[in-house]
Parts: C-alpha cells; structure tokens; sequence
C-alpha cells in the first residue's frame, strides 16, 4: 500500500481521514484486546465498545491533545471542526465532534506510516484509561 507524504495527507478532507482512522483505531483495539488472552468474539466485541464509542474517543482528545506536534494537532483539530458530521441521536454532539477528530489523527499517521508514532498514541490513551 502506498504511503502518503504528509502533505498529501492533509490534503484529504477530514471526513475522508476520519473514514479511513475509524477503521486503523478500530483494528488497534481489537488487536489489544486478543492479545490479552483469547474470549469468545461475543466477548470481545462488548469490550470494544467500551474503546470505540464517542465518549471515550472525546476523553482520549483530550488526553491527546497535550502530546501532538503541531501537524498532528492541526488534524485533531481539523477533525474535530469538520462539518457535515451528523452525530447520532444516542450521542452528545461534542463528544460526537472530538471522537471525529480522534479518528482522522490515527487515519492522518496510518496513511503517512507513522505507525510507531500511532503505536504511541494508542498505548497512551490504554494507559489515561487504566488510571482512572
């Protein structure tokens, strides 16, 4: 797969980079979670939900957004602005918002083959969940 510069990234819409990172973040979870042991699919799917719903995704921007260089957060941010994302009626529009741009950062490394970079990330945002 080709691997894009990171201005041919940026060039990509939001919603585009967003599309793409739902897919990465989603992977990075559920290699998370079968690497801890394996547990009937019906299992892990419940305990992905908890890493992929909106909710969580807003607090891991905010976790994030302390730790990015000034590209990342310029995707973070763009993510989060995007317009023409229609939040689900069981999800608050804000959280709705920062989950968006959670993923267009880790569809943003993923493209760009950042992928120690996006490693890091993720194992930070595991880490911000286990302390609480």
């Amino acid at each position: 797969m080709k691997i894009l510069s990171k201005t041919e990234a940026k060039r990509l819409s939001p919603g585009a980079l967003a599309f793409y990172g739902d897919s990465v973040y989603s992977q990075l979870v559920r290699r998370m979670l079968v690497e801890q042991g394996d547990r009937p699919s019906a299992a892990l799917h419940e305990m992905s939900v908890g890493y992929v719903r909106a909710s969580f995704q807003a607090k891991a921007f905010e976790l994030l957004r302390p730790m990015l260089d000034e590209d990342e957060a310029d995707i973070l941010r763009r993510g989060r602005n995007s317009t023409g994302i229609t939040a689900p009626k069981s999800s608050d529009p804000a959280e709705y918002h920062k989950a968006t741009g959670v993923e267009a950062l880790f569809g943003y490394l993923s493209l760009t083959g950042a992928d120690e970079r996006m490693e890091e990330l993720f194992g930070a945002l595991l880490e911000g969940r286990e302390s609480k």
